[in-house]
């Protein structure tokens, strides 16, 4: 493994690092609401990129305001727990059937 000879001052070091700097990021105004954005970078307030919607945030939004749809979750738990107690049923009736025969 290479090992230095000598150790680098301060002064080289500082020499080397003297073009390693952080740049401020180029930012645009939003041409549909007006927020300050990246540049080449869709809006993350509304969705646009160059003033067509690209993102389906506003979408998603309206498609939820106008179809409310009841959830199909809530009737599979139901009859899950219905099954759930039928087996509990079941079982207690064969325990009691094996105590019955002893």
């Amino acid at each position: 493994m290479a090992v230095p000879k000598k150790r680098t001052g301060h002064s080289a070091q500082g020499h080397r690092r003297s073009n390693w700097k952080a740049t401020k990021p180029e930012t645009t105004k939003c041409p549909n609401c007006g927020e300050t954005v990246l540049t080449h970078t869709v809006c993350t307030a509304c969705g646009t990129y160059k003033g067509q919607p690209v993102s389906l945030k506003d979408r998603v939004e309206e498609v939820a305001v106008e179809e409310k749809k009841p959830a199909k979750k809530s009737t599979k738990k139901a009859v899950e727990e219905v099954k759930a107690e039928e087996t509990t049923e079941e079982v207690v009736e064969e325990k009691k059937e094996e105590t019955s025969e002893e």
